[in-house]
């Protein structure tokens, strides 16, 4: 956006059938049948349902992980029953740091199996929160939250990370380096071959607030580099060989060209003859 367009104003506030206040509904699509008018005119009440529905669903992955973890730890004990005294503890230390590594690769294999079997192919939609269509999105992602809060900082930079995201839909190239955990929306992600993701980057492919959600993708085109702690947010696309720089925000709808370098809060262009400059400026050097 730049200095002189003016910023959209909120959409009103509306009153929903049932009763409750929201944001912007009158831009929701139309809705798909009796289940989308029951959301939308009950969504709270469908909101308690959906929370219960994914804890419930969480529960049965997390305890499916958990079987062999506890399978191992049992059998630790017993394959180390001999140790006594002082030795007794860091063997039995060892054998629970194990059963939790244990843990970790189970979950990273039947998240995806999950996610493959229950209805996440999430397509890009622009509506209110409460809607069937956002249905997809947020199991997708509730699904894919249950390891990278868990165990995804464990392999982030090993070949089962770039695995595990491509097995939840994530596109990716010929070796692409990532070196962050913070995604969201992974099967609406493309990374290009050589690509560079940062360390600490967020990485998501949507964007929302005052009740109105936009799921669009994201592209990063092939040897782009997207610099630590940058914020790569919905419906952006970088071009090839493109840099963003270090803590950079690109906002919806940012198209960075192939080569461009691209730097700031939000991130703006940055001119050849611009960079030049701060390079001879962070150096102390003279022009």
């Amino acid at each position: 956006m730049t200095d002189r367009e003016e910023a959209a104003p909120l959409p009103p506030v509306e009153a929903s059938p049932g009763g409750h206040v929201s944001f912007g509904t009158r831009h929701n699509p139309p809705p798909r049948g009796a289940v989308d008018r029951f959301i939308r005119r009950f969504n709270q009440l469908s909101l308690l349902v959906v929370v219960l529905a994914m804890y419930a669903l969480v529960s049965t992955v997390l305890g499916l992980a958990l079987a062999p973890a506890l399978w191992f730890a049992q059998a630790w004990t017993g394959w180390t029953s001999g140790a006594s005294g002082w030795l007794h503890w860091p063997v039995a230390g060892l054998g629970y740091a194990l059963a939790f590594f244990v843990f970790g690769f189970a979950l990273l294999c039947l998240v995806p199996v999950y996610n493959w079997v229950l209805p996440t192919r999430a397509q890009p939609f622009k509506g209110g929160y409460f809607s069937i269509a956002a249905v997809p999105w947020l199991l997708h992602n509730g699904l894919f939250y249950l390891v990278r809060f868990t165990f995804l900082p464990f392999v982030t930079l090993t070949p089962m990370g770039s695995w595990f995201l491509s097995a939840m839909g994530m596109t990716l190239g010929q070796r692409v380096f990532i070196n962050t955990e913070y995604i969201s929306d992974p099967r609406l992600i493309t990374i290009g071959d050589d690509a560079v993701i940062g360390g600490s980057v967020h990485l998501f492919a949507h964007f929302g607030g005052g009740g109105h959600l936009t799921v669009a993708p994201v592209v990063i085109g092939a040897r782009a580099t997207i610099g630590e702690k940058a914020t790569v947010m919905g419906d952006v696309h970088v071009g090839e060989g493109a840099v963003v720089l270090p803590h950079s925000v690109l906002l919806p709808g940012s198209r960075v060209g192939a080569g461009e370098t691209w730097g700031g809060i939000p991130a703006r262009r940055i001119a050849p003859e611009e960079w030049q400059r701060m390079h001879y400026e962070i150096r102390g050097l003279a022009r």
